[in-house]
C-alpha cells in the first residue's frame, strides 16, 4: 500500500512540474530561459544570476531583446584590474550620456531590464513623458571601494553609477538634488531605486553613505545589499 502511495505521489509531483512549466508565465518560471522583454517576476533575479555562468546564453538573451553590443577580448594589460571578455554597450532603448559603457554580460542584462521595465514606464506614468537619456558616471573603473583596500565591482566591469535622468519634455531628475524631495522627481527616484533592488545584487543610494549622495550604485557582484 505504501509503495502505491509513493508511486501516486511521484506521478503527482511530475504532473505538477509539467503544469508549472507549461502554464506559469515566463517571468515566474525558473525552468524557462530568460527573456528580457518579459515583465519582472519571481524568477527574474535568479535567471539574471544564472547568466553569470552562461556567457553564450547571456549574449543570445541580450540580442533577442534588441540590445546591440560589441565584444572586447580578455585584457591583462593592466595588471591591477585584468578583465575577462567583456561587452561594450552600443545601443539599447535609451541613450546614455557616457560612452563607451564596458561591462559584464549579466550586468548589461540586468541594466536593460531595469531600463525597459522600470525607468521608461515610470517616466511615462509619473510625468507623461518618455525617457530621453540616462545619466551615468560610468561603469568600468580600476579602483578600490572608497576607504578600503577591496576592489570595487567597477574594477571587474560589473557595476554602474547612475546620477540622473532626462525626459523628452526637458525635465531633469537628479539623484543629488531630488532624492529627498516629495516631488514627482523624488517619487520617481524612490520607485526606480526600489525596483533596482529586485534586479541587481547590490543597489546603493544616498541613504547608504555620503559617497553615494549623488548617484545610485548598481552591481551584480557576489554580495547582496539594498540601501
Amino acid at each position: 500500500m505504501r509503495r502505491w502511495r509513493l508511486i501516486l505521489l511521484g506521478f503527482g509531483v511530475i504532473g505538477l512540474a509539467y503544469l508549472v512549466h507549461r502554464f506559469l508565465p515566463t517571468q515566474h518560471n525558473p525552468l524557462r530561459p530568460p527573456d528580457l522583454t518579459e515583465p519582472i517576476g519571481l524568477a527574474t533575479y535568479g535567471k539574471l544570476t544564472a547568466l553569470k555562468h552562461n556567457e553564450k546564453l547571456c549574449r543570445e538573451t541580450l540580442q533577442a531583446a534588441g540590445v546591440e553590443f560589441s565584444v572586447l577580448p580578455a585584457d591583462g594589460a593592466d595588471v591591477r584590474c585584468p578583465l575577462d571578455e567583456t561587452l561594450v554597450l552600443k545601443r539599447s532603448l535609451t541613450p546614455y550620456n557616457a560612452a563607451p559603457m564596458r561591462m559584464t554580460c549579466h550586468q548589461m542584462a540586468a541594466l536593460h531590464i531595469w531600463e525597459r521595465h522600470v525607468l521608461r514606464p515610470q517616466a511615462e506614468k509619473l510625468f507623461d513623458s518618455p525617457l530621453r537619456q540616462i545619466q551615468t558616471y560610468g561603469s568600468f573603473s580600476c579602483r578600490n571601494i572608497a576607504g578600503t583596500g577591496v576592489r570595487s565591482q567597477h574594477s571587474f566591469a560589473n557595476a554602474i553609477d547612475i546620477s540622473g535622468f532626462v525626459l523628452e519634455d526637458g525635465t531633469r531628475i537628479s539623484v543629488k538634488e531630488h532624492w529627498r524631495e516629495r516631488s514627482k522627481s523624488g517619487r520617481y527616484l524612490a520607485r526606480v531605486h526600489k525596483k533596482a533592488c529586485r534586479l541587481f545584487s547590490v543597489t546603493l543610494g544616498p541613504d547608504y553613505d555620503a559617497d553615494h549622495a549623488d548617484h545610485f550604485h548598481l552591481d551584480m557582484g557576489s554580495q547582496e545589499t539594498c540601501r
